[in-house]
């Protein structure tokens, strides 16, 4: 039992550093700018889960955060680092557009929001598969390539819009027909209406128990879970190593794919330039936060959600470039505190032991 305890205890230790570490942050700018500290976390808590309409706006900004999460989780789990889920969302966001003005607008909705993000998850999944590939057959680090087709997708997809896609003067795509588009949250939570929340949400919550269960109840993905852990006990066992390493960054591209969903399908109703930027990056703060299990990536996502709408709530006491600060310094000190805890996946799970 007290081993129990003193493993809950260090598994709690990042989580409660970064909110230690937001709210110390918050009080130190709230009193340089010359506001009272107590004043601004009012402000930033009423203006975020005070009213529905500020939880609708926390659910909205969580959203490609928990995509972006899942994304970089996965991978991690295969002993990878997927740098490239910013440019696997904006593929993933820009095919979706372009796909769904395809779509006939007598087709369902439910079908056709369908294609449309399965367009997206495949679009997602061929722009990770190729670093994939360059790792499992030429040993090509996926840190390096991922983080160099982040730069290839930024400047195909400016190529793009500019001599083919974007409406003539502007740098967005045209309007999705209304059958491809995610139904906002309000349809079902009424408290939430006129806020940006979609289903989307619900759809990201979906895409979490159903990969953490492919982890967890599935051979391939425990044994992606050993690879992680021990890449060469699991070769001398048998497991495909290269092979679950391929599907698992593959896996990653097409979670973060489904971002769109957050973005295009259930907010804008078209790609335009920089839609979503910075969601990719932020999922590798939230997949850290989250250590491995689905309730720490949900709570890790609304989290960075709330800082990014309470950034909002007090732009008129603190500037909301200042947040961006705040939100560095979470992310500084989860990886502080990551660095004192083991992991989830290493307490629970053991990959196979090597024979001599």
């Amino acid at each position: 039992m007290t081993g129990t305890i003193r493993q809950w205890a260090a598994g709690m230790l990042t989580p409660w550093t970064a909110v230690a570490a937001a709210i110390l942050v918050l009080n130190l700018l709230s009193w340089s700018f010359g506001q009272a500290p107590a004043a601004t976390l009012s402000t930033a808590i009423a203006g975020s889960w005070g009213t529905m309409y500020g939880v609708g706006q926390v659910l909205f900004k969580a959203t490609p955060l928990l995509f972006a999460g899942i994304a970089v989780d996965v991978a991690l789990r295969a002993g990878m680092f997927n740098i490239g889920v910013e440019g696997q969302m904006a593929v993933g966001s820009v095919v979706a557009a372009v796909v769904a003005t395809a779509v006939p607008v007598a087709l369902p909705g439910t079908i056709a929001v369908a294609i449309v993000l399965l367009a997206a998850a495949v679009a997602g999944a061929i722009w990770a598969a190729i670093p994939a590939v360059m790792r499992v057959l030429l040993g090509a680090h996926e840190v390096i390539t991922t983080i160099m087709f982040n730069r290839i997708a930024d400047a195909l997809i400016a190529m793009l819009m500019t001599s083919a896609l974007a409406l003539p003067g502007t740098v967005r795509t045209a309007d999705m027909p209304a059958n491809t588009l995610l139904p906002r949250l309000q349809v079902w939570i009424h408290g939430v209406a006129g806020s940006a929340a979609s289903m989307a949400f619900p759809l990201a919550v979906v895409v979490l128990v159903t990969v953490h269960a492919w982890l967890k109840l599935t051979r391939s993905g425990r044994e992606t879970v050993w690879v992680g852990l021990n890449d060469r006990a699991c070769a001398a066992e048998g497991v495909p190593v290269g092979w679950r390493r391929l599907v698992a960054l593959t896996l990653s591209g097409a979670v973060a794919g489904l971002g769109a969903a957050g973005t295009v399908m259930g907010y804008k109703g078209y790609y335009e330039m920089g839609l979503g930027a910075g969601a990719g990056f932020g999922g590798i703060a939230v997949a850290f936060l989250g250590r491995g299990h689905p309730v720490g990536l949900l709570l890790a996502a609304l989290l960075f959600g709330t800082l990014a709408q309470a950034g909002l709530a007090i732009n008129a006491q603190v500037p909301r470039e200042a947040m961006g600060v705040l939100e560095a310094v979470v992310i500084i000190a989860t990886a502080l505190a990551t660095v004192r805890a083991p992991t989830p996946a290493s307490r629970t799970t053991r990959p196979p032991e090597a024979e001599p």
